[in-house]
């Protein structure tokens, strides 16, 4: 911006002199015009985007609120993974704990018993809606699952407690894998691979080599230890309390075992085999419970982890064919 040529009047002369300014001082004009310029425009610039964007203070705060809402999204991801644990606990809680030891399941819905009311969380709609729907989400499933935590504990209490009062009973009871292989096939109608026709499959085969150590699931005494039928090399157990398992398709027997000897848990009865009507080598294991057949995997709770048994329950029953 140029200087502006001023003037003052020569009373001596009778006329308007221009003030001459120096090189120097039309700099220091000019810049300090740009300076305030400057400065009007961005004060001008900062007004706009205060009121279009916001102050850097509430933009520091929109990032920390979304921040907020992100760590919400992922607590709520693992809310859904604990809910789904709880979960399997409680299946196998009904399904195998208290069913083995004969005691009332407890009902899901008593599990996940709810509160009552209306909105128990609108004091949250002061927020945004998307954040007052997480927080009520996040507070409702929380509350739910540490209903259905406190109910497993007393569960697991009364479960301690019972076996705490039957524990010889406890050490009879068929309740660990007879080998270390995993299931193949389940309890029920199955095809038989060599028969062509579907007939009731009434135990469990497991998968297992030729030779692999096969264990006795409860102290007992050895009913049977010879060739049977379509069983083959065959060991029965008799439990007591109205509890007999056994074990089929062996390639021998374990040193001992013969009608009358004693047996404890973990114990090895025999060796894992094809023999008698069977499709390769594997373990065909039934259990009983007071003279009728009884699905084993409900007994397979003392070595058996909730999710292996998730696992487990899901092989056997979406199996459709059986190994003999």
């Amino acid at each position: 911006m140029a200087l502006k040529n001023y003037f003052y009047y020569d009373g001596d002369n009778c006329e308007f002199v221009p003030i001459e300014y120096n090189t120097l001082e039309r700099i220091i004009y000019t810049a300090c015009v740009w300076i305030l310029c400057g400065v009007v425009l961005t004060g001008v610039g900062i007004s706009i985007l205060s009121f279009s964007v916001g102050t850097p203070a509430e933009i520091a705060l929109k990032a920390e609120n979304q921040a907020l809402i992100d760590q919400l999204q992922q607590t709520k991801v693992s809310i859904k993974n604990l809910d789904s644990e709880v979960k399997q606990l409680a299946r196998a809680d009904n399904e195998m704990y208290r069913s083995v030891l004969g005691m009332e399941p407890i009902p899901y819905d008593e599990r996940k018993a709810g509160t009552g009311g209306a909105d128990v969380y609108s004091d949250m709609d002061v927020y945004s809606k998307e954040t007052a729907e997480i927080l009520k989400w996040t507070e409702e499933n929380l509350e739910s699952l540490e209903r259905s935590i406190n109910i497993q504990k007393l569960s697991f209490n009364e479960i301690k407690s019972y076996y705490n009062d039957n524990q010889s009973k406890m050490k009879h009871v068929p309740a660990i894998k007879p080998t270390k292989g995993i299931i193949l096939s389940g309890y029920g109608m199955r095809l038989h691979p060599m028969l062509g026709y579907r007939r009731m499959h009434e135990g469990l085969d497991f998968r297992a080599n030729v030779g692999d150590e096969i264990y006795a699931t409860g102290d007992g005494v050895i009913k049977l230890a010879r060739r049977k039928g379509t069983y083959g090399q065959l060991v029965i157990i008799d439990h007591g309390f109205g509890y007999e398992s056994r074990y089929a398709h062996l390639s021998a027997f374990g040193k001992g075992i013969k009608p009358g000897s004693k047996v404890k848990r973990g114990d090895v009865i025999g060796y894992s085999g094809s023999s008698g009507l069977a499709e390769g080598p594997h373990l065909h294991y039934e259990v009983y419970k007071d003279n009728k057949a009884i699905d084993p995997i409900n007994y397979l709770f003392a070595d058996t982890s909730p999710q292996e048994f998730v696992m487990y329950k899901e092989i056997a029953e979406t199996s459709t064919k059986s190994l003999d």
